[in-house]
């Protein structure tokens, strides 16, 4: 059904309801289903807050076939990320059959430390993450790694998500090779590199700040370096697997690969199957326990890895905690973070084809007086996008299509809008369960964002702080001329 009358503004009520109705349904999926809530109860969740959205649509005039077209749009847009994830699950699988990522780990409990491992953790993703412009490949492939490490050394790994997350967030966020890095100057007007240059004012002391935090609390962890514990888990990785630098090649082609910006999708699909021919050269006693002896040796050991890049890789080592730590992987596995993905695509562009995000701004506007309210509004706006929409794009296309003019209207150098979608919108999108980023890092780390929210702390000082930046006019730029032309509460003290 299409209608031929211009659809009306949607009212504060209107916007408030499906919000309103998200908020209930997932604060009841999270204490009916707990841990399980993202396995069904949140894309219900979801979809039926979507449809509260679609009748306030109808009511304001919108017709069924346009908001329909919105949804599909918003899921074609996911569609990138979810071919990432699909290829992410394949290299799980097969660098956890290869090898990779267990000499990882062993070279990992060899070398690192209880009461240094978080902020090391920390450190390591950020070099890896500014090096190749990913937090994604980052997490998939050293945070994975280091996940075991803190489950052999006795640590926690939720808190050890906490520090790959910020670590990765804060290398994406300032390397020139990352989509989002690009992406902000380019909505909102201004250079890269002096886009990354205004940034490092924000995140360098966040990341300062996080890393002491995780030193303190390494210093004061209840883990300690159990050295029969590592050296059982040393042996039995050993035992069931060929051990060796080696079999770390894989990581280091995929990292060249992204480097030299290759698109993700197909660097992490050719790690994946780069993972499948190491295992076919190196792990050839595993292969042969595991394959199908009908079949003749090549097509067997082809049957194996073939069978670890759609549903993932499982051992028996006798240890239960060790199967845990080396089973996963598969294309199959990341089914249901798809889900959630779509579910919140779906949600996200029917607020957004109907106008409701756009009454949101408009009522925050009307309050953002001074350069420090509308500097903060843009961050809560990118938030609330990334809670609404479920996308980190969308948190920084959206809040930088809706404030840009206001912000030149101000007297304010682009730089500052485009550092402020970043410290919003980028980083703050892995704390949202069924953000594209949240359910991604759920999918790999295998913690929940409401688990590791609490110990991201780069990802939650850096917006924070971004905000004190603004109301104390700390390393705000303005346009020229001038001053005179500003509100006076706008103008810079003398």
């Amino acid at each position: 059904m299409t209608t031929s009358t211009t659809p009306k503004a949607p009212s504060m009520l209107d916007a408030l309801l499906p919000l309103g109705a998200l908020i209930f349904l997932l604060s009841l999926s999270v204490y009916l289903y707990g841990s399980d809530s993202s396995f069904g109860p949140n894309q219900m969740a979801l979809f039926v807050a979507a449809g509260i959205a679609v009748l306030i649509g109808l009511k304001n005039g919108f017709g069924w076939e346009e908001m329909e077209q919105a949804m599909i749009r918003g899921i074609a847009l996911s569609l990138g990320a979810v071919l990432i994830l699909f290829s992410v699950g394949a290299l799980i699988g097969t660098w956890l059959l290869s090898g990779t990522v267990p000499a990882l780990i062993y070279y990992g409990l060899q070398v690192l430390d209880p009461s240094w491992f978080y902020a090391a953790t920390c450190v390591l993703c950020a070099i890896v993450a500014l090096g190749i412009g990913s937090s994604w490949t980052t997490a998939a492939t050293v945070g994975v790694a280091l996940i075991g490490v803190s489950m052999g050394l006795g640590l926690s790994p939720v808190i050890t998500a906490g520090a790959i997350v910020s670590g990765a967030y804060f290398g994406d966020k300032i390397s020139p090779l990352s989509d989002t890095t690009n992406l902000a100057p380019a909505v909102a007007g201004s250079d890269l590199f002096s886009h990354i240059r205004h940034m490092l004012w924000t995140t360098i002391p966040s990341l300062i700040l996080a890393i002491l935090l995780f030193i303190l609390i390494g210093f004061n962890a209840n883990g300690v370096a159990n050295v029969e514990k590592i050296d059982q888990i040393s042996r039995d990785l050993q035992q069931h697997f060929d051990i060796s630098v080696l079999h770390l090649l894989p990581m280091v082609v995929l990292l060249v690969m992204a480097v030299k910006k290759v698109p993700a999708f197909p660097t992490v699909f050719i790690g994946a199957l780069l993972g499948g021919v190491w295992a076919v050269l190196f792990q050839q006693p595993l292969i042969e326990k595991m394959a199908d002896q009908t079949y003749p040796t090549v097509l067997a050991q082809l049957k194996v890895v073939w069978t670890t890049l759609h549903s993932g890789f499982v051992i028996e080592t006798g240890n239960v905690e060790l199967d845990k730590l080396l089973s996963g992987g598969g294309m199959s596995k990341m089914m249901n973070t798809v889900w959630l993905i779509m579910s919140a695509m779906v949600f996200g562009s029917v607020l957004e084809h109907t106008g409701l995000l756009r009454r949101f701004v408009q009522a925050i506007l009307r309050r953002a007086h001074s350069t420090g309210s509308l500097i903060t509004s843009t961050i809560l706006t990118c938030i609330a996008t990334n809670i609404l929409a479920a996308d980190q794009y969308m948190a920084i296309v959206m809040p930088g299509r809706m404030y840009k003019e206001e912000f030149e209207k101000r007297g304010l150098a682009p730089v500052n809008l485009s550092r402020t979608l970043e410290d919003g919108g980028t980083i703050t999108s892995a704390l949202i369960p069924w953000n594209t980023c949240g359910a991604y890092m759920h999918g790999v780390l295998g913690v929940s964002p409401l688990e590791y929210m609490f110990y991201a702390f780069f990802n939650v000082i850096n917006p924070v702080l971004a905000i004190v930046y603004a109301y104390l006019g700390i390393k705000i730029l303005r346009l020229t001329p001038p001053e005179a032309l500003l509100p006076v509460v706008d103008r810079p003290k003398a």
